[in-house]
């Protein structure tokens, strides 16, 4: 396995991302799992998974999220219905799903009314793909997620479903060596954001501010989205809010984010904590406790280990001075990154030390943890790939204490 980035764009003197490959290896891992289910097709609504499945993508969110599906057949190739003039575009660029593009029938989340007859449309999209394969209308299809109007339609219908997501979260689970390229380049794209924000970190200065500087930058390196900056300071660090504000910095205070950004296809899920100034012996203290926590996680993290194992080197709930693990929930965590932004193996105390999951090489996983005391808390997440000997740091923007930033007071 490679270790580290090489550059981010396609050359002719070097082998980097091959993205006829990531195509092949992705549709035969869906196929394969398929083959383990009784599923006619998957049914895909999802962002992440439509991405997957066709390597097709729509700038905006909202109209990704519902306005456009894929179907894939069992046995068969991907198709994609895409919103409106998308599908010219997609069979002018994208040759290899170029005569499996469609217009897409959708509901719009619900602003075109079921009288309106959308849903009809959207049935006759379905029967096409399953007549074309010689797929029964009798075996359940695959659904991840689905607007009300179009299921209704579906059972009207006479469908049966199955677990769509679960499939695909099964073939997402191990990523290819392209997918451990783009990987690395996104969160390279992060370091640098970091990088920025702790040069612009004094008083006067806003968290909504901080927002729109990381946004920046990595909409220059190349982000497809930004789904979230999320900026927390001073006394709003503790306990964590998981939210942003228009909150002015002041001197002394806490500051963690957590960037998440779409580069080609993949995101990213990484946390970092500063100071603005010198840090208190407090502030120290606090930061010290989350990054011993998180490296106590990060050392159970190798192959054949399992999630079980790194969730029991994380404190239970009490230490966080709650009483369940569900209060505590997220506070130390892991979670898989790939095309969305929570991916498997997930790793908690709350379900991992009953389901444990095997590390494997090949899986990208976010480790992060969290402390506080006081009107101070700390939050730090890293990106590591699973190796065939341990575990390999993609995040690079220093962690291992607590950074005072634009001390010059």
């Amino acid at each position: 396995m490679r270790v580290g980035t090489r550059g981010m764009m396609g050359v002719d003197y070097e082998q980097r991302i091959d993205f006829d490959r990531l195509r092949r290896e992705r549709a035969a891992k869906i196929q394969a799992e398929l083959d383990q289910t009784e599923l006619s097709c998957l049914l895909l609504f999802d962002s992440g998974n439509k991405r997957y499945a066709t390597s097709t993508a729509s700038t905006s969110p909202e109209v990704d999220n519902m306005g456009r599906y894929a179907i894939v057949p069992r046995g068969g190739a991907p198709y994609i219905f895409g919103f409106g003039s998308e599908v010219a575009a997609a069979k002018l660029n994208c040759p290899w799903i170029a005569d499996r593009a469609y217009p897409a029938h959708t509901a719009m989340s619900g602003a075109l009314p079921p009288a309106w007859g959308a849903a009809k449309a959207f049935l006759k999209d379905l029967e096409m793909v399953l007549d074309a394969h010689g797929l029964s209308k009798q075996d359940p299809i695959g659904v991840d997620v689905i607007d009300s109007q179009l299921l209704l339609a579906l059972q009207e219908a006479g469908y049966r479903f199955g677990d769509g997501m679960d499939v695909m979260q099964r073939a997402r689970m191990v990523k290819t060596e392209d997918e451990l390229e783009i990987s690395r380049n996104a969160c390279a794209t992060v370091d640098a954001a970091f990088d920025a924000v702790a040069r612009m970190l004094r008083p006067g200065v806003r968290e909504n501010d901080i927002q729109g500087e990381a946004a920046r930058v990595l909409h220059a390196l190349g982000a497809q989205w930004v789904p979230n900056v999320q900026v927390t300071t001073g006394s709003r660090t503790h306990p964590h809010p998981h939210l942003s504000s228009d909150r002015l910095l002041q001197p002394g205070d806490l500051f963690f984010a957590d960037i998440v950004t779409l580069w080609n296809g993949f995101h990213t899920c990484v946390y970092r904590t500063l100071c603005v100034g010198k840090p208190t012996q407090r502030q120290r203290d606090v930061y010290r406790r989350t990054y011993e926590m998180l490296m106590a996680g990060l050392e159970m993290v190798r192959p054949g280990a399992t999630t079980e194992e790194v969730a029991r080197a994380w404190p239970g709930p009490e230490h966080w001075g709650f009483t369940s693990e569900s209060e505590a929930f997220g506070l130390a965590f892991g979670h898989g990154v790939g095309v969305a932004l929570w991916e498997r193996p997930a790793i908690n105390r709350l379900y991992s030390l009953q389901h444990p999951v095997e590390l494997q090489p090949g899986m990208v996983i976010a480790l992060e943890t969290y402390d506080g005391e006081g009107p101070d808390g700390a939050r730090i997440e890293i990106e590591v790939i699973v190796t065939e000997d341990g575990a390999e740091l993609i995040t690079k923007f220093p962690f291992d204490e607590l950074i005072g930033c634009n001390a010059t007071y």
